[in-house]
């Protein structure tokens, strides 16, 4: 009885002495690399930006981790553009271990996404949901992209500075970032004095614009903030009318080009991103990016890059260096950080900067089509 005890506890003891080995062993191994997260619509209709927002920040983390520094991994989960999957994937990427994020593609997955990571302490900085919500009020949530306001402004300026003697103006009243930049704009063509007509859709009647096409097509100007699958329907209903306006976009333009081929008309759009443009850094980015894709990069695709570039910029220059910090933790660090007035961020969408509210302060650029 008592030779077994004995054996007992030496079993016991081995056990014990194994543990720690085992453990050690499992801690070093479990985190090689910092775990940025994201959802967005890899299915769907708005499918286009979450591919282009997946393989940019997957391009980023292959040239971050090539420099043999701090090492990163990134999951883009599919949202399918709904906030309700938006937040079911969080948990998933939470419970995975997620440390940063690229939060939500699109507004209203992104704002769904920035509430739940606000709460947690995940630092969160969306490529391209613009919409006002995905950052108000919320200390760890910010955004690359411009935001709504500011495209709406900055379009009825451009009409104004322009003379147009017709303008119109045609948007979805379903969706949060076509409505979000439209209220915008009319605030701004109220204070510029500038009159216009007005058509609208939602969701519901999205592919056959005849309707606002006949009531537009003596404009000079048609200013359309929503997306391009919508856009070139109804720039084809307009041409098919024999509308000469020209017709003026956002940020979601971007991809427009090779739907419009056969189409004369002046096509123009806010970005921060221009694929064509000559300087070194876009074409070396344009290059990487085809040969890994065989596609052009678009704008999405650019956001994305730069997001988790100034993510990287960010910890650098903090230092932070340990791959098992906590979300919570890294979030403080990275707010601190980003909100500094020692950081900034130069990328292929512009010098870029934030403040406190999570807004990104960089220059746009005008892209014109034909």
């Amino acid at each position: 009885m008592k030779k077994t005890a004995t054996k007992i506890f030496c079993l016991v003891l081995a056990i014990a002495l194994m543990v720690p080995a085992f453990a050690s062993c499992g801690k070093k191994n479990k985190n090689q690399a910092f775990f940025l997260g994201g959802t967005g619509p890899l299915s769907g209709d708005a499918a286009s930006y979450g591919i282009s927002v997946n393989n940019g920040a997957l391009l980023a983390v292959e040239h971050i981790n090539a420099k043999g520094g701090i090492q990163f991994k990134f999951e883009m989960k599919d949202d399918k553009g709904l906030p309700v999957e938006a937040t079911a994937n969080y948990a998933l990427l939470a419970d995975a271990g997620m440390q940063a994020s690229l939060g939500g593609v699109t507004s209203g997955a992104g704002e769904a996404f920035a509430k739940l990571a606000n709460a947690e302490q995940v630092f969160c900085m969306s490529p391209s949901a613009s919409a006002d919500n995905v950052i108000k009020d919320m200390k760890y949530s910010f955004r690359l992209c411009f935001g709504d306001p500011d495209q709406g402004v900055l379009a009825a300026q451009a009409i104004k500075d322009a003379n147009y003697t017709k303008v119109g103006a045609l948007y979805d009243t379903s969706d949060t970032y076509s409505s979000g930049i439209y209220e915008a704009f009319k605030a701004e063509m109220e204070k510029l004095n500038v009159s216009y007509i007005e058509q609208k859709f939602d969701a519901e009647n999205k592919t056959d614009f005849s309707t606002q096409a006949e009531a537009l097509k003596d404009c000079d100007v048609v200013f359309m903030p929503f997306y391009y699958n919508e856009a070139q329907l109804f720039i084809k209903a307009s041409v098919a009318k024999n509308s000469t306006a020209v017709f003026f976009g956002c940020d979601g333009f971007d991809g427009i080009a090779s739907y419009v081929t056969d189409v004369t008309n002046k096509i123009m759009y806010i970005t921060p991103f221009d694929v064509n443009a000559t300087d070194a850094a876009t074409k070396d980015f344009v290059a990487a990016y085809e040969a890994k894709y065989n596609t052009k990069p678009d704008q999405f695709a650019a956001d994305a890059y730069d997001v988790v570039m100034a993510i990287a910029a960010a910890m650098e220059q903090a230092g932070v260096t340990d791959y098992s910090i906590s979300a919570a933790e890294l979030g403080d660090i990275l707010v601190e950080t980003v909100t500094s007035d020692s950081f900034s961020y130069k990328g292929l969408t512009g010098n870029m900067t934030w403040d406190a509210s999570g807004a990104c302060t960089k220059e746009p650029n005008i892209v014109v089509l034909n």
